[in-house]
């Protein structure tokens, strides 16, 4: 194990702040060093969000996984991050992995897998609480689970904490241990006796990867949706573009059956190139996530791992479940970034083109009635390169393109998306971060862009046929602030 020097590290966090390097982003959680990935252990305690994310602090590696942790009252104004959770005994020797976080007595406390392997590199896997002492460090303390059950492989991990009718369980992301080896979920409920395992809850998916992280059980009305990350999908027209994917299924989970009846078909979370792995908190009637904007097993396509960190968490978002599809929306306290006196509004009639020169850091929120266009292009142009979100309302799909970007991934991502007269559009464009929300939250696309050139981007829309209106609005983006919270 690496000396992790809580001290030390945070330190030198706090001095890696306000973010130099033109490829940092300005208003997305990431670290002046080290590899971020999987958001962890979201609560809401004593009037603040707390947020833990997967961190190697000694380099941009998938090793050394611990926690960082920062706290926020409004998603806008930040602690400085801190190591919080670190590999300190034989049982987590070999990673801090993903877990949940909850508030009890009014202490904020986590659950994560423990992961160590042997000298025959033998992976074992336990599920371990702990509770954030006032010196910003965790406290280990009581497991849950020791070992994985019989019948599955030691890839359980990822625990995600929910209750029904005053009663406490688990879901926990689980590999069978078959002749093909089947990804899926464990269900345990707390009793006197400790946690008992219910079972898998069936479902109408099939052999559907070898694989299943990162699982949260959710709560919309009367409806469940169980989020999980299957790993081992091939790839579709328009969809499962990515090496691995972050989605759901929503019906009604019985407990009782151990069975999630009346389920939809499985739905992405996110169609764009940079998403896995997220997390959503609920607090006082909300669904509010993060995700991790990266790709497991793809490190060489972000560039930014030659100036020593690696990946972002997305912008806070929130969940509405609407007839079986989860629709995502920016959270809504992300309205305080708009800088007031530097904004721009956006119309014109009759057109086949519009250009608006963006800011630092930009939000753009565009209604665009189709009128006679059956392909409209919207172009981030910086300098030679660009990326473009194309619509062909022919076919309703929605192609997303970095070909003519030059670092990192380029590639192409496409998905249905029905729009008749009216498209609506809200970007939010960072250094290199990108979230599109389209048709009003039903879709959402997060990518990275890394451009050659330190420039502002310009934004160019276009379409093969006068588009009879569009509308809206440009805003400059303030940073995220960093300092000490009461």
């Amino acid at each position: 194990m690496e000396h992790f020097d809580k001290q030390a590290i945070d330190a030198k966090v706090a001095s890696g702040l306000p973010y130099q390097h033109r490829w940092h982003n300005r208003f997305h959680l990431e670290m002046p060093f080290g590899l971020i990935n999987d958001p962890n252990g979201l609560c809401y305690a004593n009037g603040e969000y707390h947020i833990f994310y997967q961190w190697n602090p000694f380099g941009c590696e998938h090793k050394n996984k611990s926690w960082a942790h920062v706290r926020t009252r409004d998603f806008v104004h930040y602690s400085v991050p801190e190591l919080a959770l670190w590999p300190t005994d034989e049982h987590d020797k070999d990673g801090c992995y993903s877990g949940c976080g909850f508030v009890a007595e009014g202490n904020v406390r986590v659950f994560y897998t423990c992961n160590a392997k042997d000298a025959q590199g033998v992976r074992t896997s336990s599920q371990r609480f702990g509770t954030l002492q006032a010196d910003g460090a965790v406290k280990k303390e009581e497991f849950a689970l020791q070992t994985h059950p019989a019948g599955y492989t030691a890839h359980c991990r990822d625990p995600y904490l929910f209750t029904r009718h005053g009663r406490r369980y688990m879901v926990l992301g689980a590999q069978a241990d078959e002749a093909e080896p089947r990804g899926t979920v464990l269900i345990y409920e707390e009793t006197e006796a400790g946690w008992q395992l219910l079972g898998e809850p069936a479902h109408r998916l099939g052999q559907f990867g070898y694989m299943w992280e990162c699982p949260n059980l959710l709560q919309f009305g009367q409806y469940d949706a169980l989020l999980f990350c299957p790993q081992g999908l091939p790839p579709r027209e328009f969809d499962r573009q990515n090496l691995y994917q972050a989605g759901y299924i929503a019906g009604h989970l019985s407990l009782d059956g151990m069975a999630m009846l009346q389920h939809t078909k499985f739905q992405e979370l996110d169609r764009g190139f940079d998403f896995y792995a997220p997390q959503v908190l609920q607090h006082e009637g909300r669904h509010i996530l993060f995700g991790w904007m990266g790709m497991p097993d793809c490190d060489a396509d972000y560039p930014t791992r030659e100036q020593g960190w690696q990946y972002s968490l997305t912008l806070p978002r929130e969940l509405t479940l609407r007839q079986g599809h989860i629709y995502s929306q920016p959270a809504r306290e992300l309205k305080a970034l708009r800088i007031q006196q530097q904004t721009q509004t956006l119309q014109a009639k009759n057109t086949q083109r519009l250009e608006a020169d963006l800011y630092t850091g930009s939000e753009v929120l565009l209604n665009i009635r189709l009128g006679q266009a059956h392909t409209v292009d919207l172009t981030l142009r910086y300098g030679l390169e660009k990326t473009v979100l194309h619509y062909d309302r022919h076919t309703q799909v929605m192609r997303i393109s970095r070909e003519d970007m030059h670092a990192g991934a380029r590639g192409l991502r496409q998905f249905q998306l029905y729009a008749d007269e009216m498209l609506t559009l809200q970007l939010f464009i960072d250094r290199t971060a990108v979230e599109a929300f389209f048709q009003h939250g039903e879709e959402v696309a997060s990518f990275f862009v890394f451009p050659d050139k330190d420039i502002v981007p310009g934004l160019e829309l276009t379409a093969d046929a006068p588009l009879a209106e569009v509308s809206g609005q440009l805003w400059a983006l303030d940073a995220f602030h960093y300092g000490k919270m009461g």
